[in-house]
């Protein structure tokens, strides 16, 4: 059955996704690794590459890509197991119905200004590509486009990575070639960076926190795959591949050209197919961004509300305010408040892995009902306890300087949450009935 006014598809937003509508574990992975090797991973590179020596890059690229790993594999296998989007199955994983809420409009507001800074990237490049409109109409276009490819879907967004994966990498292939030819790669391998000197340590950090909120929101990813062994595969294929390949491009193209601004540097070489690699490697990102902010908006309302909103249309009126800020250049002002937001989302994670793995206050409540496809009736209010947790190990990460901070405030909340289960501190205050998941529609 379609979802309301036949715009678009549900997809489960808040519902269990059925075994007999999972997908394999590669069509999940190629999703996972356009995620991962996307344009921001080349900037990231070229950003490391800019004040580190390769061999330095690359074991911060190798430490930031564990870190990912972990927590990916944490959440995701959560994901897969109950078969639930991120936001909704916090309500059961510590947080309770209205901490679910509180995450479920961070997610919304984070990913949907990433999705307009993204989509104002993308109109650059179209206009050096195309011409014809202006930045702000391409912007537009653009924002459009996707929203309509996310309208229907991880069935419509499956077909989207088979075409823009494999040609962003043949493009990155041929652009890096043509930037390295003039340089043996051995000579790169040793030279010195061309900028300040950058430590270990924030190389790592870097590279860690690029992607930490991609890691925490998986399960809206995993909940399509068939088993915790397809999570773990696609995780440590898309994460070793995406990040090794596109990260360490960008890493010996900063070497090459002794500079940060890679992007600048490649279209100028390579003119329109470099311009052709930044929309690629924007719009594989973009969806998943959109995605995501629609499945947090709905549970948002839902449990706020108490309302059952149509992912398809939360979606659309998503993507068009994104397209509209992303066109007004509005977003631009915000990118320091969308990095401030991030600093949330790794105690996510630490406490939704110490509650579902080791505390298991409310796992039996989801396994009961996972037996019968549904949801459990009834999600405690409020967890105190797990709301001072999350801020404390929040303010922990982006306050003390030591360490990598989204490591830090990941294994603070993971700890804290174990101990205050262990000393009865995890009482729930109140209790919500979980609202209706009808509608729900039928793969293609």
């Amino acid at each position: 059955m379609g979802s309301v006014g036949h715009v678009g598809v549900d997809d489960y937003a808040l519902a269990r996704v059925p075994a007999e509508q999972r997908y394999s574990w590669w069509t999940v992975a190629v999703q996972r690794f356009g995620q991962v090797s996307a344009l921001s991973q080349f900037l990231l590179g070229s950003t490391v590459g800019f004040g580190m020596t390769f061999w330095g890059a690359f074991w911060a690229f190798t430490l930031g890509s564990v870190v990912l790993e972990l927590v990916s594999i944490g959440v995701g296998v959560i994901g897969a197991r109950e078969g639930l989007q991120t936001s909704v199955l916090t309500r059961w994983t510590g947080f309770g119905q209205g901490g679910s809420a509180l995450i479920g409009v961070a997610i919304g507001v984070s990913l949907i200004g990433w999705f307009g800074v993204q989509s104002a990237v993308s109109a650059e490049g179209l206009v050096r590509l195309i011409g014809v409109l202006p930045v702000w109409a391409w912007a537009l276009v653009f924002g459009l486009a996707v929203t309509f490819i996310v309208l229907w879907g991880f069935a419509s967004m499956k077909w989207v990575a088979y075409l823009t994966v494999p040609a962003f990498l043949v493009l990155v292939g041929w652009s890096m070639s043509r930037g390295l030819l003039s340089h043996p790669i051995g000579q790169l391998v040793a030279s010195a960076p061309a900028g300040p000197s950058m430590s270990l340590l924030e190389g790592t950090t870097l590279v860690a926190g690029g992607f930490i909120v991609g890691a925490v929101i998986t399960p809206d990813m995993t909940r399509f795959n068939r088993g915790a062994a397809d999570v773990v595969k696609q995780t440590v294929l898309g994460f070793t591949v995406g990040e090794y390949l596109i990260g360490l491009s960008g890493v010996l193209l900063a070497h090459a050209v002794r500079s940060d601004d890679v992007i600048t540097i490649v279209t100028s070489s390579v003119g329109w197919v470099g311009t052709l690699v930044i929309i690629l490697g924007t719009l594989k990102i973009n969806d998943w961004n959109l995605y995501s902010s629609g499945l947090g908006v709905v549970n948002f309302v839902s449990t706020v509300f108490g309302r059952r909103v149509d992912r398809a249309l939360a979606t659309l009126l998503l993507g068009v305010v994104g397209s509209l800020l992303a066109a007004g250049g509005i977003l631009e002002r915000f990118t320091g408040f969308l990095t401030l937001l991030g600093v949330s989302f790794p105690p996510i994670a630490g406490i939704m892995v110490a509650e579902y793995f080791v505390v298991k206050r409310w796992r039996p409540e989801l396994e009961r009902s996972r037996a019968a496809g549904t949801l459990p009736e009834s999600a405690p209010t409020w967890v105190p306890a797990t709301l001072v947790i999350w801020v404390g190990a929040a303010l922990l990460g982006g306050l003390v300087d030591w360490g990598l901070p989204s490591i830090n405030s990941l294994v603070a909340a993971f700890v804290a949450y174990v101990a205050a289960g262990k000393l009865g501190l995890l009482r729930g205050f109140g209790t919500s009935p979980t609202v209706s998941s009808e509608l729900q529609p039928v793969r293609d």
